[in-house]
């Protein structure tokens, strides 16, 4: 990445960009949406977590998987975005019920400020957020906050464009992972427990390629 393209995506408007995504498409057409994130709940079930584990969902816009978690008994939710428009679309369309919470955190993975005091995170689950941040202060501050806020033996799934996959998405640059530089992001005290490929098909048709990781933090 050169310095003039590195230097527009720090100064980059995260904010505006994600509203008006939402305000301008409908929810269906939006190239990330997915009609039940099978992938990623199967990856949850894995962890065998209690259902009052605290599930975090990073970038998670107006995602199917709340109200399928909130269905299947989840009972501790938080969700977060960049995008308060995402967010307020994402409360109408689910159902809470009596015994369950669902927190929203309208907020900069890059550059938090109430993440900051997310903790004992049971599980962390990031579907198509971490390859938008494509500068290194990016990265690190987004692998800081992970590291911050799952607690030990907790969970991490980062489903990311793999080194085949596209290299823009809703008109920005992507940083392309595999396993390994997922790996080496987290460091020696995550574990991987599983990974696959799998590719996507967008609303319109296209397909996106991506690598979908679980690891799990060292006791």
């Amino acid at each position: 990445m050169d310095e003039n393209t590195k230097n527009q995506s720090e100064d980059f408007n995260y904010q505006l960009h994600w509203n008006n995504a939402y305000q301008k498409n409908p929810l269906t057409s939006l190239g990330w949406y997915e009609e039940k994130s099978i992938q990623s709940f199967n990856l949850i079930e894995e962890c065998n977590l209690p259902k009052d584990a605290l599930l975090f969902n990073a970038g998670a816009g107006a995602t199917t998987l709340i109200n399928d978690l909130l269905k299947h008994g989840y009972t501790n939710i938080v969700v977060n975005d960049i995008s308060s428009v995402a967010l307020t679309e994402l409360n109408k369309n689910i159902t809470i019920p009596k015994n369950a919470e669902v927190n929203f955190i309208i907020d900069d993975l890059t550059n938090p400020t109430e993440l900051l005091n997310l903790k004992n995170v049971d599980l962390w689950n990031d579907r198509a957020v971490l390859h938008f941040f494509t500068t290194e202060n990016q990265q690190k501050s987004y692998f800081n906050l992970v590291k911050s806020a799952v607690k030990k033996g907790g969970f991490v799934i980062l489903s990311e464009f793999n080194l085949e996959g596209a290299k823009k998405c809703s008109g920005l640059p992507v940083f392309n992972y595999n396993v390994a530089m997922l790996q080496e992001r987290l460091g020696d005290e995550f574990k991987l427990l599983k990974t696959f490929n799998y590719t996507y098909f967008q609303p319109s048709g296209n397909p996106r390629e991506f690598v979908y990781t679980l690891f799990q933090r060292k006791e």
